[in-house]
């Protein structure tokens, strides 16, 4: 590293002490070594290490990248935690002076990624990768570019990749690096041509004059935020201000060989091109002994002149004009966050639209003017200068000739963004020229004929003129083009939305402002294969070819569906069900079709193909049962797209007139489903006599029909009827339908294909299980739950009993709740079940479509019938209190997504109480009911923390340390508890 970045890297070390992202205290040393071969490129190691071996496996995607959305601009992905390098480089390839020095670096100097295998060839990895990514961000037809390939060359590992690291740091080190990797190379210099400043520190003595001064070198600007209102106010400080040396502070001077008052200043000596600012947002509160993020208002301006600060002051305004093109913003807080950046997009390459409200009234333009004019201090303080005599005006009566044009003053309107009145008019020294004593200011000769050519006298016409400068930033055509780009998001903004990041939780972090000079040449604008080397030309057209063929093979793949047709005339209605005629490959035909099309065409097709088919056609969704085949719905609407009526892959369709099939009338939908079903009853002997055994004979019934349809359809005149809904014959699997439940349906009953109904005929005296050597009670003593009215509506019982066997869906019992308790139909759509313990506590609600037995429910067991959905599989029901003394029935209730965080789960927890602040924490309570272990890891999820629903939560108050402090505190406790129960042990009881 050369050794003049040395001094820049220990100023900035206290910057670094805390981090954008969730690894918290970290020394700078410790950044060098996790980027790996970041610095150093062994060549004669690259295919061992990088590209052999020792390269991760990387799974090809199933389907190609999406297009660019309509900005037409590329983002860049997220590889877990890697926002911080998205921003950066995203700011690096929108600085096209940048992109297109590093794109003239052709093959015979960097070498060639083909050649990165070859152990004699030397392959400059970086900057090509570099390069190839600058590439595919300017051509390449996809929403978001990868870093893989990039941080490869970097040496990172996939740990390292889920990690976040430091903006600023990183934009250090990767200049360092890529210089690095440009040695030998016309490109030596490409950093310190682009970035290098200089900074001259001196020293004045009072009594000699001698001056002592020391150069300082860098690559960018750290400037404080704490205590400051803006950039130019922080430069004022850093390179105006003058630390004075004097009484108990003296200075020694090395000419006068003694202690003297002296001066300290510094001043910018030499300004690069591109000038590149960190602001000092985290701190370090020694009282408290924590860390935090500044989140007050810090104004930085689009355009800057930096001449006040620099320490020759000879040369045009223009050559100290920057303008920003470029804010890397820090969303969170100091334990962790995410970057975005708004970016200039100087070349014009994007599509700079909006998605504007054609409902809202047209804006009035003067009016827009006029109020920008007025957030303009530059532009209302010169205006009234122009009107006093030789331009000349006391301080205090400019401010109150201030209050008295715009009606409001100067600290009101302007203070918080700009500083005092005084201070502005110094840092704009190129217009105002303030007296010695600082009383009275006057316009600058040039500036003054400048401003009066440009500006009317007349007041109604004096806000609706600006100079010509200002013309051109206003200047709707030529408005400069700002982007908002986050990961692989890219979407256009305003010019006035980056005031929006002055202060708050999500506000810059680091500012990029360019010459006001650079000027882009014509061909440039819009115009991304501009400087492109024509190798990575031809390699973006190829890899745009193969996007397109990959996309149209998915498009077709994604689109298509296998329908199977069966044909009406080969079936034949059957025991409930049908079934083929002759065979199932004679009666099915297979059809791959477009699902973009519509039903219509479908029709049309199966038309063409079924030349023999006369008269009306219509298409039915089928569905294979253990019965046979079964009608479920008829498909209506030619004009939808098969999408739109959400055909799957796959489907069954069967192809009839739509009223029989063979001359019978054929049942549809899902309420008549047929059920196949095994029906025991007593056997009858030849003379017509029963015997004593049982028959077991298939029976197919519709769904909805009656359970008492059995004793038809077996010629039994009355009886009772058991079911089992399981494969055991065992006593306990049996139930009794009572004879009140024998016009309840097959379906209400929990009946399914292959479930067992046992037919006893009045007349028989004992159970007919008794004969197989097995008892089954006429009637079970309880085959019902108890559901209460709890839902906060009126009903005319309280609570009802609802039949039910261990194999009936909670969703079932739920509706028959609702039925006969007559309650509102709207109910069903937001209630649930929740169990009743003894002690009458409601528990966790249990999901619809659970059964009684896998929801752990017995028989007469009480239920709840409360307000609120049930959480779905992928939600945990959670009790919580404040505070460790927990009185039951006093808990609190939340639904969250068991991939929350505990961070995230504590606030929602606060907000529900009303609380706030940051001192509280989380604890489990344990099996005793008392406070458990601290949930220490905030950004935990609750899953990986093994809580279930049901689980009760504490709200504690007071903060907890930092992790590794209670680690260490663990640590600490463990060592000592052996002296101090010897030291007990020795003072005994």
């Amino acid at each position: 590293m050369p050794s003049w970045r040395r001094p820049v890297a220990a100023r900035h070390f206290a910057s670094s002490f805390v981090r954008g992202g969730g690894l918290g205290f970290r020394l700078v040393v410790f950044s060098f070594t996790m980027f790996g071969d970041l610095f150093e490129e062994d060549y004669s190691s690259v295919s061992n290490n990088h590209y052999g071996k020792g390269k991760k496996l990387k799974t090809k995607a199933l389907e190609p990248p999406a297009p660019r959305e309509f900005t037409n601009l590329s983002g860049i992905r997220n590889q877990g935690g890697t926002c911080y390098l998205n921003s950066l480089l995203q700011t690096l390839h929108f600085t096209p002076e940048f992109r297109e020095a590093l794109f003239s670096l052709g093959p015979e100097e960097l070498g060639s990624l083909e050649d990165k295998d070859k152990p004699d060839a030397k392959v400059r990895i970086i900057p090509l990768q570099l390069q190839r990514l600058f590439a595919q961000l300017l051509l390449l037809d996809q929403e978001a570019a990868s870093t893989a390939d990039l941080t490869d060359s970097f040496g990172w590992t996939s740990d390292e990749e889920m990690r976040q690291h430091d903006v600023q740091e990183l934009n250090r080190i990767l200049f360092s690096a890529l210089e690095t990797s440009l040695v030998g190379t016309s490109g030596h210099d490409l950093i310190n041509r682009l970035y290098h400043g200089t900074i001259v520190n001196q020293i004045v003595c009072k009594e000699c004059k001698n001056v002592s001064e020391k150069q300082e070198d860098f690559l960018d600007l750290t400037v404080a935020v704490k205590n400051v209102s803006g950039l130019e106010d922080a430069l004022w400080n850093m390179y105006v201000e003058e630390e004075v040396f004097d009484y108990d502070n003296l200075y020694r001077c090395g000419n006068c060989d003694r202690l003297v008052k002296a001066a300290k200043s510094a001043k910018l000596r030499k300004l690069p091109p591109f000038l590149t600012i960190s602001l000092l947002r985290f701190n370090f509160d020694f009282v408290k002994c924590e860390r935090y993020k500044e989140t007050s208002c810090y104004t930085f301006p689009l355009r800057i002149n930096l001449k006040p600060f620099c320490e020759q002051s000879e040369l045009d305004d223009l050559e100290y004009m920057y303008d920003l093109f470029s804010v890397i913003i820090h969303k969170g807080g100091c334990y962790g966050g995410h970057y975005h950046v708004y970016i200039k997009d100087v070349d014009h390459l994007g599509n700079w639209q909006f998605q504007e409200d054609k409902s809202k009234p047209d804006v009035n333009l003067e009016d827009i003017q006029n109020k920008e004019e007025i957030d303009d201090p530059l532009m209302i303080l010169k205006a009234i200068l122009l009107q006093e005599e030789s331009n000349l005006i006391p301080v205090d009566q400019l401010g109150q000739k201030l209050l008295k044009k715009i009606g409001i003053s100067w600290n009101k309107k302007y203070r918080k963004q700009y500083g005092p009145l005084r201070k502005f008019l110094q840092l704009h020294s190129q217009i105002f020229l303030l007296s010695s004593d600082e009383s009275t200011v006057r316009l600058l000769k040039d500036s003054s004929v400048q401003a009066e050519s440009d500006i009317q006298r007349n007041d109604q016409q004096l806000f609706k003129t600006l100079t010509s400068e200002s013309s051109r930033l206003n200047d709707r055509p030529s408005c400069p083009h700002w982007f908002d780009i986050n990961d692989s998001r890219v979407q256009p903004i305003k010019e006035k939305d980056i005031e929006q990041q002055f202060q708050g939780k999500e506000s810059a972090y680091m500012l990029f402002y360019r010459k006001s000079q650079l000027q882009r040449p014509p061909e440039a604008r819009a115009n991304p294969r501009y400087k492109v080397p024509c190798h990575l030309l031809s390699e973006m057209d190829a890899a745009n070819i193969e996007l397109q063929i990959k996309r149209a093979e998915c498009d077709s793949t994604n689109n298509t569906v296998e329908l199977h047709l069966h044909l009406g005339p080969h079936y034949h209605f059957l025991n409930g069900a049908l079934h083929p005629v002759v065979s199932q490959t004679e009666s099915m035909w297979d059809l791959t079709f477009d699902k973009r099309k519509t039903l219509g065409d479908l029709r049309q097709s199966i038309f063409q193909l079924l030349e023999f088919w006369e008269g009306d056609m219509v298409l039915s969704v089928a569905k294979f049962v253990p019965a046979g085949l079964h009608v479920c719905q008829t498909l209506n609407g030619d004009d939808l797209t098969l999408c739109e009526i959400e055909i799957a892959d796959g489907e069954d369709i069967f192809v009839w007139n739509g009223v029989e099939v063979g001359g019978i009338q054929i049942p549809t939908g899902s309420d008549c489903e047929p059920l196949l079903l095994n029906v025991l009853h007593v056997a009858t002997s030849s003379e017509g006599e029963e015997c004593q055994q049982l028959k077991e004979s298939p029976h197919v019934f519709p769904s909805n029909a009656e359970i008492g349809t059995v004793f038809t359809a077996l010629a039994i005149p009355e009886g009772v009827i058991l079911i089992n809904n399981t494969e055991s014959r065992d006593e306990e699997n049996w139930t009794t339908i009572p004879k009140e439940d024998l016009k309840k349906t097959f379906r209400e009953q929990g009946l399914r294909n292959g479930s067992s109904v046992l037919i006893q005929g009045s007349h028989d005296g004992n159970s007919l299980l008794t004969k197989q050597g097995k008892w089954i009670n006429t009637v079970n003593e309880i085959n019902w739950l108890q559901v209460k009215n709890l839902s906060q509506l009126e009903s005319e019982e309280e609570q009802v009993k609802i039949s039910a066997t261990l194999n009936t869906v909670v969703f079932d019992i739920r509706i028959k709740a609702i039925k006969e308790l007559k309650l509102l139909k709207e109910l069903a759509e937001n209630s649930c079940l929740r169990p009743i313990d003894k002690n009458g506590k409601l528990l966790c609600p249990v999901p619809d479509r659970y059964t009684l037995k896998e929801a752990g429910l017995k028989m007469g067991s009480s239920l709840g019938l409360c307000p609120g959905k049930a959480p779905t599989s992928s939600q945990l029901f959670l009790f919580f209190a404040l505070g460790s003394d927990v009185h039951p029935g006093t808990e609190m209730e939340i639904i969250v997504e068991e991939t929350v965080s505990v961070r995230n789960c504590l606030k929602i927890m606060l907000d529900k109480c009303g609380l706030t602040g940051d001192t509280w924490h989380l604890r489990k309570m344990n099996w005793c009911f008392e406070a458990g272990e601290p949930l220490c890891e905030e950004d935990a999820k609750l899953k990986e923390l093994m809580i279930c629903s049901g689980d009760t939560l504490l709200l504690i108050e007071g903060k907890l340390p930092p992790l590794d402090k209670l680690l260490e505190l663990k640590f600490l406790c463990q060592k000592l508890w052996p002296a101090v129960m010897y030291q007990s042990s020795k003072k005994g009881p």
